[in-house]
């Protein structure tokens, strides 16, 4: 029987970017608040001296272990679906801070279209553009709306950028400013603004300079060793949850933070949320935490997992079109990072030095920034250069056609070594109703507890915007001067790689009960003193990475609840925007 605990103001279910800045936020705020990380405890002088490619790229150390829980997959609905097993398939951070640990670092912010897709696209192009199995819906708030959340993010995380010369409106500049310009972004930028393009440097998460957050937290000036993605920073030069809004919450005494503390279950009575029950893997003790208030703050999966598990909300019928949790699973897939790889016979850059978010990009091609009356697909994307810097191990990239062993095959690879670069585009990955999370009937974890079951296939939206973006990415490696150019192929269908962690969905928000689960506040319509925060709430994809926006809608949500815990109710009015899809 689990053990009752002491009742506090907020319990906070995930602590990487957005149970951190909660906590943070709560904790600044005088509430009594507790945090539960299920993996282990970690902080940022765990990774210095920690450069270890085998360890991290290639057996994927910071990631989830899925022999204990993962998902089951599958692309149709009389499929049955399998578990994903093998962390090269499917990387989920874990331990404290998450994600924002072994992130890349890039960031950008979604455009005026992304919040308000359905509504633009109706507006611009009429209902019969949009397909009639597509289900994508406004957000319920406005790039206007988001613009100071997504200001107090930048600032708390120090991002470096640049302006981007047709991007959305911003009151403030960057924080720091960018990133160095290497000879390969140098080329992608020449390339593109020949082409009549308008470059600029990727905002980064990889520190220009060292800064002071306005909580005074310290981020130190990035070396450029190329060690960001999949790793924890070594210099405490990355923007994570570790050197900024964890500490900011641990300064002060209402706030309790508790790792290897797994949550099984949301407790209720009624409509109302109680609590959560816990389990402590260290000693295998069941806790019950009741509070006022429970955020569901963890990765897209646990989020939706746990609502099902607890019964909250009602699950979508694909079949009906009824319900809302599980509802849109959208994310940016393997059919996301498609583009053009380069090889130059005379042209040599060092290609070893690099950052999580090195590079350049162009949103000429981004949201609805050009004319889609005759093209096949809504929406758009960034076309990026990065320098990551490549590591010994992963960086024997080759012409198509050389043979994959043998004499030839190491000649090339030492030719080529520092003379082929990669430009990719990231598309919007619009939401069907076909597509969508539930419990499995079959696979359970360690508990007996049903995984979470992915259903999803790819359609011709998905397939048409990809190709798109590789003919783009093949137009500006061309003029960038390789002398051969290889494009990737366009997938006919999605096969179960669910690497990157930007999946999404399930728990979307919007204006209308009857298609969304949570409001613009990040709070659940059906049960008030829930929130859940996180990429779980993006009703479809736009087409940049998601990191920003969490963090953005974080903040929101650490808002709302504020105001929840002082007058109560729900914080906003439901709508019926979007009711064609109702």
């Amino acid at each position: 029987m689990a053990k009752k605990l002491d009742k506090v103001d907020v319990v906070i279910v995930g602590v990487g970017w957005a149970g951190g800045i909660i906590s943070a936020e709560m904790a600044k705020a005088g509430k009594k608040v507790v945090a539960l990380e299920r993996g282990e405890h970690a902080e940022q002088s765990d990774y210095t001296g920690v450069k270890d490619e085998l360890r991290f790229t290639n057996r994927f150390q910071m990631m989830q272990d899925l022999s204990h829980e993962t998902i089951t997959s599958r692309n149709y609905q009389d499929e049955d679906a399998l578990p994903v097993r093998t962390r090269d398939e499917m990387m989920a951070g874990t331990d404290l801070g998450g994600g924002s640990v072994h992130w890349a670092g890039s960031t950008y912010r979604y455009w005026p279209y992304d919040f308000e897709i359905y509504s633009k696209t109706v507006e611009r192009y009429g209902k019969d553009k949009i397909p009639k199995d597509m289900t994508i819906q406004d957000w319920g708030l406005t790039y206007d709306d988001m613009e100071k959340y997504y200001d107090l993010f930048e600032k708390t995380a120090g991002i470096s950028g640049e302006e981007d010369p047709i991007g959305p409106k911003r009151k403030n500049d960057w924080p720091t400013p960018p990133l160095k310009e290497t000879p390969p972004i140098k080329l992608f930028k020449k390339a593109a603004k020949n082409l009549g393009y308008h470059p600029y440097q990727v905002a980064a998460g990889n520190l220009s300079e060292q800064y002071e957050n306005p909580d005074g937290q310290v981020i130190n000036q990035c070396q450029y060793c190329a060690f960001c993605t999949q790793y924890g920073c070594d210099f405490g030069a990355k923007s994570d949850a570790l050197v900024t809004v964890i500490p900011t919450a641990m300064e002060h005494d209402n706030f309790e933070l508790r790792t290897q503390s797994y949550v099984r279950r949301v407790l209720k009575d009624g409509n109302k949320a109680t609590g959560v029950m816990y389990v402590d893997t260290k000693t295998g003790e069941e806790f019950e935490q009741p509070a006022d208030v429970v955020v569901l703050s963890g990765f897209t999966f646990t989020n939706n997992r746990l609502l099902m598990l607890s019964e909250l909300g009602q699950p979508y019928d694909p079949k009906t079109g009824n319900g809302v949790i599980g509802r849109n699973l959208n994310g940016q897939f393997n059919i996301t990072f498609l583009g053009a790889r380069g090889f130059f016979d005379k042209k040599k850059f060092n290609l070893y030095m690099g950052a999580g978010a090195l590079g350049a990009t162009m949103s000429d091609y981004a949201a609805d920034n050009f004319d889609h009356s005759k093209l096949d697909f809504l929406g758009g994307g960034a076309i990026e250069y990065r320098q990551y810097g490549d590591g010994a191990i992963a960086s024997n990239h080759v012409p198509k056609g050389t043979p994959a062993w043998g004499k030839e095959f190491k000649k090339n690879s030492l030719f080529y070594a520092n003379r082929n670069l990669q430009v990719w585009y990231t598309p919007n990955v619009m939401s069907w109703n076909h597509n969508y999370y539930d419990l499995d009937p079959t696979y359970k974890d360690d508990f007996g507890d049903p995984l979470l079951r992915a259903t999803n296939r790819y359609t011709d939206q998905d397939r048409n915007i990809a190709q798109f973006g590789v003919d783009k990415c093949k137009e500006i490696m061309e003029e960038m001067g390789a002398d051969i150019v290889d494009t990737d192929e366009v997938p006919e269908e999605f096969d179960h790689i669910y690497q990157g962690g930007h999946y999404a969905g399930g728990v979307i928000m919007g204006e209308d009960p009857k298609t969304s689960a949570v409001n613009n506040y990040l709070q659940m319509w059906d049960v008030d003193n829930l929130f859940v925060v996180g990429g779980s709430s993006f009703p479809q994809f736009p087409g940049h990475h998601p990191t920003p926006t969490i963090g953005a809608l974080a903040y929101r949500a650490s808002e709302g609840i504020e105001k929840y815990l002082k007058d109560g109710g729900p914080l906003v009015q439901a709508t019926q925007k979007n009711k064609d899809f109702a």
